[in-house]
Formats: C-alpha cells, sequence, structure tokens
C-alpha cells in the first residue's frame, strides 16, 4: 500500500448504515399511515429485495423510476398487505424524502476517516442518486472529509462500469495505480474497481462472502488502520 495516495468509499452499506436508516425511515412512514405494519417484519421482507433491485438497476435491467416503485411493490406483495399503486407512489417519494435524514452509520467510520484523512485524499463513488447521497452524507457529518463525490447521474454509468472508477479518478486528477476502492459489494466495488486496474478492500461486516484468494477483506471498518 506504499504507493496509495488516494482511497475511494462506497456510501451506502460501507460507512453510512442504510439497513438501520431505512427502518427509521420506514418506522415514520408507516406511524404516520399504516399503522397495521411491522416495521421490523417489513424490513425482513425488503430488504432482500431492495438488494436484487439494486442489482438490476447497477446492470440497466431497472430503471430509476423502477427501482423505486418494484422494490415497494414486491415487498407489499410478499407480506399480503394490499395497497394502492398511488399509495405506493407516496411511499417511494416519502421514503427518499425521509432516509437521508437519519445518520446511522457503520460502527469506526467517523474514527477510521479521522485516521486516514491526514494521510489520504478521501473520495466517493455511488451508485445512488445525487441529491440524495450529498443530503446523507451532509447530515451525517461525512461530507467534509471527502475531497470529490463521484455518482452515477454525472458519470452517466453505475459500477461495476468502469467508466465511473475513469470518470472518479479523472474528478480526483490522480492514477489508478495510487487508489484504491473500499466498498460492500463484491461486484461493483471490488472487482469492478480491480477490472479497472485499481486495488480493491471489500468490506464485508455481515460476513455473507466466501473467502478468495484475491480479495483482501475487511469485516470492521477499524481494520484498515492495520491496513493503510
Amino acid at each position: 500500500m506504499k504507493n496509495i495516495t488516494d482511497i475511494f468509499f462506497d456510501l451506502d452499506h460501507t460507512l453510512w448504515d442504510f439497513d438501520k436508516n431505512s427502518i427509521l425511515a420506514f418506522e415514520k412512514i408507516f406511524t404516520e399511515r399504516h399503522l397495521t405494519i411491522d416495521t421490523n417484519t417489513f424490513i425482513e421482507i425488503y430488504a432482500p429485495i431492495n438488494q436484487a433491485c439494486w442489482k438490476l438497476y447497477q446492470v440497466d435491467k431497472m430503471t430509476h423510476e423502477e427501482l423505486r416503485y418494484e422494490r415497494l411493490k414486491q415487498s407489499f406483495d410478499a407480506l399480503g398487505y394490499k395497497i394502492s399503486d398511488d399509495e405506493i407512489d407516496k411511499i417511494a417519494i416519502d421514503y427518499i424524502d425521509f432516509l437521508p435524514d437519519n445518520n446511522e452509520l457503520f460502527d469506526g467510520a467517523i474514527e477510521v476517516l479521522e485516521y486516514l484523512t491526514p494521510k489520504y485524499n478521501l473520495h466517493i463513488i455511488t451508485n445512488g442518486f445525487a441529491e440524495v447521497q450529498v443530503r446523507k452524507m451532509t447530515n451525517s457529518g461525512l461530507k467534509n472529509y471527502f475531497k470529490t463525490i463521484t455518482n452515477s447521474e454525472m458519470a452517466g454509468v453505475k459500477k461495476p462500469h468502469q467508466n465511473i472508477f475513469k470518470h472518479a479518478l479523472s474528478l480526483a486528477n490522480v492514477k489508478k495505480e495510487n487508489s484504491i476502492m473500499i466498498g460492500d459489494c463484491i461486484d461493483a466495488d471490488v472487482r469492478g474497481a480491480m477490472a479497472f486496474g485499481m486495488q480493491a478492500i471489500l468490506f464485508d461486516e455481515k460476513e455473507i462472502h466466501s473467502p478468495e484468494e484475491e480479495i483482501m477483506v475487511i469485516k470492521h471498518l477499524l481494520e484498515l488502520k492495520n491496513i493503510l
């Protein structure tokens, strides 16, 4: 890691705890209009459906609008909860509005950023929607640690497409051999970066991936202190 000058982080599920913040957003929505829905039960159904929809979105098999609708429609159908399309659209809007107001980060996130900031230039590469991601970073206190933020809307492609990494490195004015990507998605973040020629570290907090010899893995963000 001696040649590394710039570190590129994913945001959701890597620094910003998407699952915890989703629970808070849905709790607010259901408390206001759908009191019979148990939020924890809904999240158990929603989380894997959301992940599946995001995978389709990442490879352009689902649009932005379809993602927002389908992850909710499929979840309510699986729950057996009857709800109109108009109400699903309303929840989709409220969810995106409420979600960035919550500030749960992964354990050690701020501590490791404080450790890394004097030593490296820090950046974000995210497939999330631009306006929402900036609100998340601002409200959670993350924004000031990062010199650049690259999102899929400005790059015109999503991770793992190599052009989003190319765009991010151009924005940061750094070479790929001096850069490293850290994220939770083995395909979008890690394999995408490695295919582009960057080093990468997989953040596998839930230990869902089998070990692979060529992929460096951390289970807690503070492990980065021993690597970088």
